[in-house]
């Protein structure tokens, strides 16, 4: 139970690799607090973890809206007692905008960079004063390994998210707050076993990847396990690839 008496925060966490991190985190013994744009999902998925036993809210929270995802975590701060762990799970993703760079509307890229960007920023400095006043924290952004080459749309927002992690790590770092990054591969979320043919999916991972086998969200929690813990309190600023070993990098 190492996150007893520990919050954490999921934005995006009613579906998918964030439901997946926050019950995952649940077990460990953290209290939740799962921030998605549907606020019925929230609830929904902080009533299974309350008959679990956990200690758990469901918020509605759009983070690309400051104030509202400042009234969110104040909200979730005043309710579970604090705010320890933030994962910035919720994003804008997968092949709608996995296109090449001038044949997304503008509009479209609005959309996803104040999601996938702003979103971050708006989270990370409405839990900052919390986490300062309970003695420091962490912050895990969650960034794809699109974001690496960033060859599309998708990926040039994945980039800029490795970026915000290195940005944050310095700024909050005074306040004891490491902030890191996490980059997964092609995992099982359902979200993207939807939108990849089963071929391409058998592809990827038998000529791309050097584990031959399907990511799975729960490789994803093991990691975000780590960098929060207390095992990894010698590391902020860095994006952790979970990924098969894909692509290579020197």
């Amino acid at each position: 139970m190492k996150f007893a008496g520990k919050v954490a925060v999921v934005t995006g966490g009613g579906r998918g690799i964030g439901w997946t991190i926050a019950r995952h985190f649940a077990s460990r013994g953290a209290a939740i607090a799962i921030a998605d744009i549907d606020g019925e999902v929230a609830r929904h998925a902080a009533r299974e973890l309350a008959r679990e036993g956990t200690a758990a809210l469901g918020v509605a929270c759009d983070v690309a809206d400051e104030a509202m995802a400042a009234s969110a975590m104040a909200q979730i701060s005043s309710m579970l007692g604090g705010i320890d762990m933030l994962i910035n799970n919720a994003g804008r993703h997968l092949l709608r905008y996995a296109v090449p760079i001038t044949q997304l509307p503008v509009a479209e890229w609005r959309t996803m960079l104040d999601v996938n960007i702003i979103g971050i920023v708006n989270c990370s400095a409405a839990c900052r004063p919390s986490m300062r006043e309970r003695g420091g924290g962490v912050i895990v952004n969650m960034g794809s390994i699109a974001g690496i080459a960033a060859t599309n749309c998708y990926g040039v927002s994945k980039l800029a998210v490795r970026g915000l992690t290195v940005g944050l790590a310095k700024e909050f770092a005074g306040d004891a707050i490491r902030v890191c990054g996490i980059a997964p591969g092609l995992v099982d979320s359902p979200a993207a076993m939807a939108e990849m043919p089963a071929e391409r999916t058998a592809s990827f991972v038998r000529d791309l990847q050097l584990v031959r086998r399907q990511g799975t969200m729960q490789d994803v929690a093991h990691l975000a396990e780590f960098l929060c813990s207390d095992e990894a309190s010698f590391i902020t600023g860095e994006t952790i690839n979970v990924s098969g070993g894909f692509p290579l990098r020197p």
